[in-house]
Order: structure tokens, then C-alpha cells, then sequence
């Protein structure tokens, strides 16, 4: 089936900007993340246009922000997302998809492959041992989350591997903001410093009624000084007892 009208569509009422090469990507990501979604459980979202809206534009309202030529980690990155867009859209990235889930990531690497992204890189490893590492302890210029979990929480899992520079972003729902205030303490006890907040509403062409459902917050965080070392903690105190 043909998904490249119906993502041009999307990419254009969102006023995002999409090439015919990249339309097509996008084409056949779907087309693969559908066929195998039939026997793995990726994602809820099985229309095309909502894939399109809820999962390629979502991620492409973030894509300008990484600096050219930068080190990616996506923490979460799940069925791919922003991984998969994010290497559409930036070729010029080197990105890792970091997730405990080998069968997913196992996926995601399959896809990047079909799609020539090899850019694209996968890791199955929890986050937070990740960041005891000293091959990746604060590493990465740019490391980003989408869905995973609460700010605060965020914060502890994601800032340890952000370099002294480097920027987290935070792809959050409407509720952002709200996680913002119980995390900024977080953000500063982790050498991380709020810098933006970016709103913004996704269009879906099918429903122009949807706008509160579909508002989204974007929360930028600036590496500014080292993490301690007592940091990441383990993932059951994290939970516990947040920042």
C-alpha cells in the first residue's frame, strides 16, 4: 500500500518540511512497522494517518534541534520513535537507539537497515547502567526521551550521558509543564539548566476538533556542569524516591 500521499499530507498541514525521498521512507517505514505489528506489539496506533500525526510528525517537530552532525541517544527509543523519523530526517546525526527491550531494538535495527539508515545504531541496555559506563558517561550531544517516563525521573536516567554543552529534550504531552515544576530541582542536582519550552499542537487532518489531545511540549535542558557520580541510581530507587 501507498502511505506517501497521506504523509505528505500530514508533514504539510503541520508545516513541516518533507522531501519526496523522505515521503517515501516514511512510506515504507509504515508499511514495515504495520506488517510487523501483526505479530509484535509496537504500537496501538494502526491507521496511517494517525501514525503519520501521532508518531512521524510528533517527532519531526524536534528534528531541527539536534546540532549538525551530532551524537544522538534516543533512551526508550521502543518501536523506534524519534529514532526512526529522526534518522529520515537527519542523515547527518549519528544516532543510538537505547532500549532493555532486545526484541524491539532488534526490530528498530532491522528497520534502519531496510531503510539504508546507516547512521542509525541500536543498544539493548537499561539507561541507567548506561550511565556508569565511562565509554558513554556523558558522551552524547544531544539525548532525548519520548514517553518513558516522568520528568523528574527523566532527568536522573538521561543527564549523566548528556556531555558538558550537550542539550536533553524532552518530548512530553500537554501535561509538560506540570512535570516541569517537580523536576527542575532534578535537572539543577544533575548539572542540567531549563532553557526552553516549546508548545505546540499537531495537526490532524481528519479532525480538526483534536487540538487539546494533541498539544505537545517539548523541554529543552542544558548540560551546564558534570553529574555528580552518585549518579544514575539504580532504577528501583529512582522510582522510589525521585529527585
Amino acid at each position: 500500500m501507498e502511505y506517501a500521499s497521506v504523509i505528505e499530507t500530514v508533514f504539510r498541514e503541520n508545516k513541516l518540511n518533507l522531501t519526496p525521498a523522505q515521503g517515501e521512507m516514511f512510506s515504507h517505514l509504515t508499511e514495515e512497522m504495520l506488517r510487523v505489528n501483526a505479530s509484535m506489539n509496537l504500537t496501538a496506533i494502526t491507521d496511517p494517518l494517525q501514525i503519520a500525526v501521532k508518531h512521524y510528525a510528533d517527532c519531526a517537530f524536534m528534528a531541527n534541534l539536534p546540532p549538525q552532525g551530532a551524537t544522538v541517544a534516543d533512551i526508550g527509543a521502543g518501536a523506534g520513535f524519534p529514532t526512526l523519523p529522526l534518522g529520515i530526517l537527519r542523515p547527518d546525526l549519528k544516532i543510538t537507539a537505547v532500549d532493555s527491550t532486545d526484541k524491539r531494538m532488534r526490530y528498530v535495527e532491522a528497520t534502519a537497515d531496510l531503510l539504508g539508515l546507516e547512521h542509525v545504531s541500536v543498544l539493548t541496555a537499561r539507561a541507567e547502567e548506561l550511565g556508569k559506563k565511562a565509554s558513554m558517561r556523558e558522551s552524547f550531544d544531544f539525548v532525548t526521551a519520548r514517553a518513558v517516563a516522568a520528568l523528574n525521573v527523566l532527568c536522573e536516567l538521561c543527564l549523566p550521558l548528556v556531555r558538558v554543552g550537550g542539550t536533553f529534550c524532552a518530548l512530553k504531552a500537554q501535561g509538560g509543564r506540570e512535570e516541569l515544576a517537580a523536576a527542575e530541582q532534578a535537572a539543577d542536582l544533575l548539572g542540567g539548566k531549563v532553557t526552553e519550552i516549546s508548545e505546540f499542537s499537531l495537526v490532524d487532518p481528519s479532525n480538526t476538533t483534536a487540538e487539546d489531545a494533541l498539544r505537545r511540549v517539548l523541554i529543552i535542558i542544558e548540560k551546564i556542569s558534570p553529574t555528580p557520580e552518585k549518579y544514575p541510581r539504580r532504577y528501583a530507587r529512582i522510582q522510589s524516591d525521585p529527585l
